[in-house]
């Protein structure tokens, strides 16, 4: 027995049954199977589990669900937790256990309304909030007179299971023996019924299977998000870092330009200082050139003044002088 089933059970017997006692009540399907509705049940009364096997919690072994072994209106109490998905025919199984019930009888039932396959020896149903509606109208329609006092879809806990639960009065009439309820305890509940309202108390369309799921799926797009944006802040930050490579490397380009652009200029600068030191070389050269040239003439007249050839000829060139002279003179 789960955890849920097993607090429901005890919060059963302690809203209906805390002061009863000389009770008869009949467990259906009691085996104790991790736990067992016998050990929240109140003392001093009359326990009798029922079912197919023999073992710990089981005082009658039945081979018939629908058959149960007790005389009409014989039991106060039935109570059945996680079979009636088990009973191929659980509306059968539910007039058998009405039939044993006395007038003022209640009958206590928890099922799964969810959960994993499980055979024992088979699964075959799981129940939804407006179950209870539905057996307490089936009874009614095959004779009885049966009342809902309540039902409600539990809360799981440390398991997967949410119960189904719903308490009966076998005769409408004794409802007003029973006024406390479940529902007003710490148990936790969704789309809850109690008599005589039509309302839903805790109204919920999606099962805490959706809910959960929901929540499953919206925790993954938070993280598809969160991985998302965590993402595209990396893209963003390895954008950034391209764009500073990109203006470190601009600027490293640009400086190199300067750097160039300053070394072509300076190598200009100098080449134009070069030519314009070969230049004035040249200039150099070539006064020196017409320096030489001048000093070679001088040199080479002086040779000729100094030499013997022009002391003998100087009164020849006297001579020629003078007639120049006359020539001219005679012309005017």
């Amino acid at each position: 027995m789960h955890d849920t089933a097993m607090e429901i059970g005890a919060a059963f017997f302690n809203t209906y049954l805390k002061n009863g006692g000389d009770l008869t009540i009949v467990d259906i399907g009691s085996q104790d199977v991790n736990g067992s509705l016998r050990s929240v049940a109140p003392q001093n009364n009359k326990y009798i589990g029922l079912d197919f096997e023999s073992g710990k919690g089981v005082d009658v072994v039945i081979t018939d669900p629908y058959s149960l072994p007790f005389e009409n209106e014989s039991v106060d109490v039935a109570v059945s937790s996680s079979c009636f998905e088990h009973s191929e025919f659980f509306w059968l199984l539910f007039n058998e256990s009405l039939r044993i019930l006395k007038p003022t009888g209640l009958l206590y039932i928890n099922a799964p309304s969810n959960g994993w396959y499980h055979r024992y020896p088979v699964d075959c149903w799981r129940f939804y909030p407006d179950s209870g509606v539905a057996l307490q109208n089936w009874s009614n329609r095959s004779g009885y007179n049966c009342a809902l006092l309540e039902s409600f879809i539990g809360m799981r806990k440390n398991e997967l299971w949410n119960d189904f639960t719903a308490v009966f009065v076998k005769d409408e009439a004794n409802r007003a023996n029973y006024p406390k309820r479940i529902q007003d305890t710490s148990i936790a509940f969704e789309n809850g019924r109690r008599y005589g309202s039509e309302d839903i108390l805790n109204h919920n369309l999606q099962s805490q299977d959706q809910d959960l799921l929901r929540a499953e799926k919206d925790a993954r797009i938070a993280d598809r998000d969160l991985i998302s944006a965590e993402r595209d802040a990396a893209t963003a930050e390895r954008n950034t870092a391209v764009s500073e490579r990109d203006a470190a490397t601009s600027e490293r380009d640009t400086a190199a330009l300067e750097r160039d652009t300053a070394t072509l200029e300076r190598d200009t600068a100098t080449a134009q200082r070069d030519a314009a030191t070969a230049e004035r070389d040249a200039a150099t050269s070539q006064r020196d050139a017409a320096t030489a040239q001048r000093d070679a003439a001088t040199a080479e007249r002086d040779a000729v003044l100094h030499s013997r050839a022009w002391r003998i000829t100087a009164p020849l060139r006297y001579l020629r002088s003078f007639q120049i002279q006359l020539f001219a003179w005679l012309k005017r």
